[in-house]
């Protein structure tokens, strides 16, 4: 069951972040929108009711999970660049998958938020210095300080981990 919720592993930082490390990331976050795009488009109702696996989300939840994470991140950016550490505010990603939208069948606003959303962190990401890379803000649900250049990282293996998750789901049929 570990291999389905985690097929493709749990992200692990590496102990010195280099600026390869960084720019490969980058290239990850920046493709993300297109792969997910591929991958779903053209699927019917029936595959995005898929699961990949016992409890888990359908192909669906885990499109618009994707929106919904992935535009929280970029505002986390966004704080711990505007302010002085900031405390994060998480929320019930369970619970989002359950509202309206997060069961809703039309993936293409969820994909359409994803390029946009991309294209403006990838922006962003581009512009960012050593110094701003080291910023940090605070996950209160973790109880730790996470840099911008590891949740770069995180976020390059998020997207990568679901795109595991909806193969997955699509070869079980």
């Amino acid at each position: 069951m570990e291999h389905l919720k985690y097929p493709i592993g749990k992200f692990e930082k590496p102990e010195n972040i280099t600026v390869a490390d960084i720019s490969n990331w980058m290239q990850d976050i920046k493709n993300f929108p297109h792969e997910l795009y591929q991958l779903t488009n053209k699927l019917s109702p029936e595959q995005l009711q898929l699961t990949y696996r016992p409890g888990g989300w359908s192909v669906k939840q885990v499109v618009h999970h994707c929106a919904d994470s992935h535009m929280n991140s970029l505002i986390r950016f966004k704080l711990a660049l505007t302010e002085d550490t900031p405390t994060i505010r998480p929320y019930y990603e369970d619970r989002w998958a359950e509202l309206t939208d997060g069961l809703d069948d039309n993936i293409e606003p969820a994909l359409n938020i994803l390029q946009g959303v991309h294209q403006k962190w990838v922006l962003l990401l581009q512009s960012l210095t050593e110094a701003q890379l080291e910023l940090t803000f605070i996950h209160p649900e973790h109880g730790k300080h996470f840099s911008l250049k590891e949740n770069i990282g995180i976020y390059a293996w998020h997207g990568k981990h679901h795109l595991a998750h909806i193969k997955l789901a699509l070869e079980r049929v």
